[in-house]
């Protein structure tokens, strides 16, 4: 630790820092996106810069879904609803008559879209609640161990996007504290966060609803429940950050509008000079082209607007990411490309 402080000292000049090209980001091109970081992350870390955030200070906040991993051509947490209703439909044969469900067991996506949020909700409230919470832990785990990405033939634990969890240990190697902040389920997101991502369930941060909590004859129990749910994306997720974090983050870190929010919440910060940046979905062979229509969740139209205004960077993936998947956890993907477009 010594040699890399010193290291780093030798690169600086009166009052202005740059952080040493890092081996933890190698899975970026040496662009605009990754030098950004770097100056960034100098700044802040070397005491006396003008830019100097002390570490209690170092709070940083990602969005999860089209950010960490990919979103399309559904989300991770749809796909498990999805595959939750076909487990479960043989017990329930009544649910053949209802459209929506009907359109779910066919994988009819398009049907599913066009319900919009009030189809979703009860798509969830069928498989994520009216059990116990160690129930749906071992439910999403049980997935997880069987289940494989349509397109990328990997588990879904493999397939957390290799820069940005780079970016992540980056950032805690350097006194960051990181955060995740989506609008996925919270109690979906932390059966695997830790595991992705090394950020342990309290710093998980997401949609949710209340639990109900009973004692029983072995002890106690929580129950998953649709009441006082909550949604948090776009406008919400500032007001998740000051709930569950009750710090201004000094960085975040999103991909499309329903981030925007939250990236001028840290923005806005009075104390510290802020870091802001975008995913742009742009590398259709090694994932998938998207902005203004995306085959999931994840327009970005406004935060590619706003960029400028704020300062933030965007990362081009097809240009700025040398590899999109770690190739030791999903072979051939992600560095090879393949034909095959959204």
């Amino acid at each position: 630790m010594k040699s890399k402080l010193c290291a780093l000292a030798l690169l600086c000049g009166v009052g202005v820092c740059q952080a040493a090209a890092d081996p933890t980001l190698s899975a970026w091109n040496d662009t605009a996106a990754k030098t950004a970081i770097e100056q960034w992350v100098g700044h802040a870390t070397t005491p006396g810069d003008p830019a100097f955030i002390p570490q209690k200070q170092r709070y940083v906040v990602f969005d999860n879904d089209g950010t960490l991993w990919p979103e399309a051509p559904v989300t991770f947490q749809l796909q498990f609803a999805l595959d939750e209703l076909k487990r479960l439909a043989p017990a329930h044969p009544e649910w053949q008559s209802d459209p929506l469900i009907s359109a779910a067991l066919k994988n009819d996506i398009k049907t599913l879209a066009a319900s919009g949020s009030k189809g979703l909700f009860k798509l969830v409230a069928l498989t994520h609640s009216n059990m116990t919470t160690e129930e749906f832990t071992q439910r999403v785990t049980d997935w997880v161990s069987t289940q494989k990405h349509a397109r990328f033939g990997c588990g879904y634990d493999r397939l957390g996007y290799l820069p940005m969890r780079q970016l992540l240990d980056y950032l805690r190697q350097n006194g960051f504290k990181t955060w995740i902040i989506s609008g996925g389920g919270v109690d979906f997101m932390r059966v695997l966060a830790e595991k992705m991502y090394d950020i342990p369930p309290e710093q998980v941060v997401g949609s949710f609803s209340l639990s109900e909590f009973s004692l029983t004859d072995n002890g106690t129990q929580l129950r998953k429940t649709m009441n006082g749910a909550f949604y948090d994306d776009a406008a919400a997720k500032p007001v998740a950050i000051h709930l569950f974090m009750g710090h201004r983050p000094v960085a975040a870190f999103g991909n499309s509008d329903g981030d925007v929010p939250m990236l001028q919440y840290t923005s806005a910060n009075p104390d510290v000079k802020t870091f802001g940046l975008l995913v742009h979905h742009t590398d259709s062979q090694r994932e998938y082209a998207y902005d203004a229509h995306p085959p999931a969740s994840g327009t970005l139209v406004n935060g590619l607007t706003l960029a400028g205004k704020y300062g933030w960077t965007i990362v081009d993936m097809k240009k700025d990411w040398k590899t999109v998947f770690d190739p030791a956890l999903c072979p051939g993907n992600g560095t090879v490309l393949t034909t095959t477009t959204p």
